[in-house]
C-alpha cells in the first residue's frame, strides 16, 4: 500500500548532496502514520481512546543515493499483527531510477498514553491488514532486504 509520496527539496541535501538520513526518517515517519490511519488508528481515535503507537524496533538499509528533484514513494507491507505489536516494512523507491532506496522495518508497540503500558491492539486492525491485503507471503521474521528462506 503507498503510505507516503513526495519530492526531495535541495535543502534536505547534506554536504554530499544525497538525501540527509534525518530525511529519509521523516518520510518513513509519515508513512507510519498513513498506515496506521488506514488501519483505523487514527490520531482522533487514539485521542478519544487514550491510545498511542511507539516505535520500540527500526532497521534501516539504505540502497541508492536520492538527490534533489527525486520523486519518491513509500510502499509499506505488514509482516506481523501480534497481540499489542505490530512489525510493517517501508521500502522507499526512487520513481525516475525505478529503484528501491531505503527499506524500514519497524516494530511498534500499542500503546494506554495514560498508563505508558503495552495494551492489545483493536481486533479491527487485524481485519484492516487483511481487507487491504497488506500481508506479504514468506517474510514475516525476515530483516529488510534479505532473501527469501
Amino acid at each position: 500500500m503507498e503510505t507516503y509520496r513526495g519530492v526531495v527539496s535541495q535543502w534536505e541535501l547534506d554536504h554530499m548532496g544525497h538525501l540527509n538520513i534525518r530525511f529519509y526518517q521523516a518520510m518513513f515517519e509519515a508513512a507510519c502514520w498513513q498506515l496506521y490511519g488506514a488501519l483505523g488508528l487514527t490520531p482522533g481515535w487514539m485521542r478519544d481512546h487514550g491510545r498511542g503507537m511507539a516505535a520500540v524496533e527500526q532497521h534501516i538499509l539504505y540502497r541508492a543515493e536520492l538527490g534533489a528533484g527525486a520523486l519518491v514513494v513509500v510502499d509499506t507491507e505488514v509482516t506481523e499483527v501480534g497481540d499489542k505489536i505490530l512489525r510493517f516494512v517501508h521500502h522507499l523507491r526512487d520513481l525516475e531510477a525505478d529503484v528501491e532506496a531505503a527499506v524500514s522495518e519497524f516494530v511498534a508497540v500499542h500503546l494506554d498514553t495514560e498508563r505508558r503500558r503495552a495494551v492489545p491492539l483493536p481486533g479491527f486492525v487485524g481485519e484492516r491488514v487483511d481487507e487491504l491485503g497488506l500481508r506479504p507471503t514468506g517474510t514475516a521474521g525476515r530483516r529488510p532486504g534479505s532473501p527469501a528462506g
